[in-house]
């Protein structure tokens, strides 16, 4: 299977927004989890961590999604960016062992988001004739 593509994933509880770049562009692909998430109150003395469970289905849409990228990055607030992580090396080690980084990021941008990622990636700029035959 040939890999052509770089992945960023931008994720929190609502939403994954996943770009699929390559040296003609980026494919984006928003996806949602399936079970409503709920904002939990956590009060003191009661055991829980206040957060409401991962929608294991919506992590394996990701990681259908993620399937024929080469390099992955895994960007986004709090802790559903190492929840997928690890949900990527334990249950899909092939796609797991692709992922390059896990890092923080607030909301940004879908331009910052590709933006970022050729970054990171650094990806070589288009092959442009030169107009010479040889």
């Amino acid at each position: 299977m040939s890999t052509h593509f770089h992945a960023i994933v931008w994720l929190d509880h609502s939403q994954a927004k996943l770009f699929h770049i390559g040296l003609t562009g980026a494919d984006e692909v928003t996806l949602h989890p399936h079970l409503q998430t709920k904002h939990l109150h956590h009060k003191a003395n009661v055991t829980g961590s206040g957060h409401a469970a991962t929608d294991k289905h919506f992590l394996e849409e990701i990681a259908a999604a993620l399937n024929d990228a080469g390099e992955i990055l895994i960007i986004g607030p709090a802790g559903a960016k190492t929840e997928l992580a690890k949900h990527l090396r334990e249950k899909h080690p092939a796609i797991g062992k692709r992922v390059v980084a896990v890092e923080a990021a607030d909301h940004p941008t879908d331009r910052q988001i590709v933006a970022y990622a050729k970054q990171h990636v650094k990806m070589a700029p288009p092959r442009v004739a030169t107009g010479t035959a040889g």
